[in-house]
């Protein structure tokens, strides 16, 4: 998948600049499509040159003049269609951190490269919990389910915070077994 279809569904929540899309992307999108501004705004160029979103000019008084995009009925019609494709292939892990603990054998810098995921996942952790209440808005998460006009966002969310309870479950036990093992050795 491409980019390209990242940008068409965060469109679907409204207008927005490049700005606002990279923001959005920071906070709802980044736990499963990261993207940099440069590349979303390469793919906005992209999409708007092909006829899926269309932009419009906002003359602004102290600040640089911005462009606004939509989603045309074409981006809608080709977001639908892919929304309906089964994915091409299941999710792989591809992580950095795990090659490094699997050749690792000094268990103070493999201790130290886990301590460090488990306090990046905690943020990533503590700044989805608190996306999630701004969704919620003081309602259960049933009754958002029930009244949302839209809730893709917040189940693409759960999957997030799912991934990082996971990654602070797995932290705790590598960081257990290392213990053990020097305790051991």
């Amino acid at each position: 998948m491409s980019l390209k279809y990242a940008v068409l569904a965060a469109l679907l929540e409204g207008e927005a600049s490049g700005y606002e899309l990279s923001k959005l992307f920071d906070v709802s999108f980044a736990n499963f499509w990261p993207a940099t501004p440069q590349q979303l705004y390469r793919e906005l160029e992209r999409l708007a040159r092909d006829g899926l979103v269309q932009a419009r000019f906002v003359q602004q008084e102290r600040r640089p003049n911005k462009r606004m995009f939509t989603l045309t009925e074409a981006g809608r019609d080709d977001l639908r269609a892919f929304a309906a494709e089964p994915p091409r292939r299941p999710t792989a892990i591809r992580d950095e951190l795990l090659i490094k603990v699997q050749a690792g054998e000094d268990p103070d810098a493999t201790r130290a490269l886990v301590e460090e995921r488990g306090t990046w996942s905690r943020a990533k952790l503590d700044r989805y919990e608190r996306v999630r209440e701004r969704l919620l808005a003081g309602r259960t998460e049933e009754e958002y389910l029930r009244e949302s006009e839209r809730v893709g966002p917040y189940l693409t969310l759960l999957a997030g915070i799912s991934f990082e309870e996971e990654n602070q479950r797995w932290c705790e036990r590598v960081l257990t077994v290392l213990s053990r093992r020097v305790r051991l050795g």
